[in-house]
């Protein structure tokens, strides 16, 4: 029963990632005046989310060295990902161009990165600390919703229909049910890598924060935006934490 629950509730965070699409849909080219300010939402979520959900109970819970080595591996994993996506030139069927590529590349570093998500997922589920799997579930659903508009926006851009965008944000997200069931499956009968696990998940929310996020946000016309949609996240994200108890 656990793992119905548990796979449900990290499907219910990966379709929050097509909510995203909905204002292209809405809004076509004008939803690129509400970018800044969605990416500072998902700034803030996630990094509030890595360092109270992820890091304090890793630190609290495992070895410093366990906790740096998977914040390590959590970094190097988005790095390399990164890397990697970055010097590929792809077309996709008759579609080609500057946003056909940043299109691939967005959902490659999003769906590689959804899997750590996952493992928060199922590592805080399997924890026995009141109120965490419900601040990291609630925690990344919100902050899959603005990645689902940045996947979205240079779809748009490069001809993509409707439906592309909407399901290809949801896709970003599909490791995140499984890496949730693996995780949770793993810790149970291993607790020890429950704080290596968090820490792992936190590297690699933090580097997509750092590498991704905040150099899409950092042109002075999208500072104040970008601002205000970032205290709005960690706000929310802070309240949360407060009422579960985290």
């Amino acid at each position: 029963m656990d793992v119905v629950v548990l796979t449900l509730a990290a499907s219910a965070t990966a379709l929050a990632t097509g909510l995203g699409a909905v204002p292209v849909f809405l809004m076509g080219r004008r939803a690129e005046v509400l970018r800044p300010i969605l990416l500072g939402v998902s700034i803030g979520a996630m990094t509030v989310a890595s360092l109270l959900g992820l890091l304090k109970p890793a630190l609290e819970e495992g070895s410093i060295a366990s906790v740096v080595l998977g914040f390590a591996a959590g970094i190097l994993l988005l790095v390399g990902a990164g890397a990697m996506l970055g010097k590929r030139d792809v077309r996709v069927g008759e579609l080609r161009g500057g946003s056909v590529r940043l299109s691939v590349l967005v959902f490659g570093v999003l769906f590689v990165h959804s899997l750590p998500e996952g493992l928060a997922i199922g590592t805080a589920y399997a924890s026995d600390r009141a109120g965490l799997s419900l601040f990291v579930i609630l925690a990344i659903a919100l902050q899959n919703i603005p990645e689902g508009t940045a996947i979205a926006l240079p779809m748009q851009a490069a001809g993509f229909s409707r439906r592309r965008q909407f399901w290809a944000a949801v896709l970003t997200s599909a490791p995140q049910p499984v890496g949730a069931v693996a995780a949770f499956l793993v810790v149970e009968h291993v607790r020890g890598l429950l704080p290596a696990s968090f820490a792992f998940a936190a590297g690699a929310m933090l580097a997509l924060v750092a590498l991704e996020l905040v150099p899409q946000v950092q042109l002075r016309r999208h500072a104040l935006g970008a601002s205000l949609g970032t205290l709005s996240g960690a706000g929310a994200m802070l309240a949360l934490a407060a009422a579960v108890g985290v």
